[in-house]
């Protein structure tokens, strides 16, 4: 199982990493190492800065999520990494290991999500609910393959929401393995960790202008592999 970041991708502006599960994105409560915090004693470390380091958090993963995260090491490449994301330019894909199977092999789940930050936790409600701070998510699905009561799923965020996926997928009534907060079932692992997985990432280089293609597997754990099918 990979407990600990990897570099996938770094050049002047960006810095492509994958986060082991159950590191923070970012600094939080806990006061455990995040994945930002190890990426500025990486920069520092490495090219002896002395001063501060500038790093961007383009995006985040949620603490029990592994794989691809996307930092920017200029400010320039911050704001136009951003503006993808805005513009729906930034594509992210992610697997997930269900319980049960949705009704069709693929389609697409549009709600209202509202949360609550002092408990951490995302209602939610139909498309067409008006409700105070709420906020349109999208998300896409595709299943690739059942056996033994699971779906082994490619899910793509149109919107980027916090739980969305993890809220998604309980909506559709087929709950994130080892999600104990959005499903019925049991911690998957005694550290927390969840079958969701930030698998593919593109997007456009911020100063070349290229379309950029990253990918990395999940963790390489038991539970993964019980499908009884390769992993894309």
């Amino acid at each position: 199982m990979k407990t600990q970041p990897q570099i996938l991708y770094e050049d002047n502006h960006l810095l492509i990493l994958y986060k082991p599960s159950c590191m923070p994105s970012v600094p939080d409560y806990t006061q455990d190492i995040s994945l930002f915090d190890w990426a500025k004693i990486y920069l520092k470390t490495t090219y002896h800065k002395p001063g501060n380091v500038f790093l961007g958090v383009v995006h985040r993963l949620d603490r029990p999520v592994s794989g691809i995260l996307c930092l920017a090491k200029t400010s320039k490449a911050a704001s136009r990494l951003f503006t993808q994301i805005q513009q729906g330019v930034m594509q992210k894909t992610y697997l997930a290991i269900v319980h049960g199977k949705p009704n069709t092999i693929e389609g697409e789940l549009v709600t209202i999500l509202l949360k609550d930050k002092k408990k951490n936790r995302v209602t939610s409600y139909t498309a067409d609910t008006h409700i105070k701070n709420g906020l349109v998510a999208r998300s896409r699905w595709r299943v690739i393959h059942t056996q033994n009561g699971l779906s082994l799923l490619s899910l793509t965020p149109v919107t980027g929401r916090p739980h969305q996926l993890r809220v998604h997928c309980a909506e559709l009534g087929c709950p994130i393995m080892g999600d104990v907060k959005y499903g019925p079932g049991r911690p998957l692992m005694p550290d927390g960790s969840i079958c969701l997985h930030a698998w593919k990432l593109t997007l456009v280089h911020p100063t070349r202008g290229e379309e950029m293609k990253f990918a990395a597997g999940p963790p390489d754990i038991d539970i993964w592999m019980s499908m009884g099918t390769p992993i894309p």
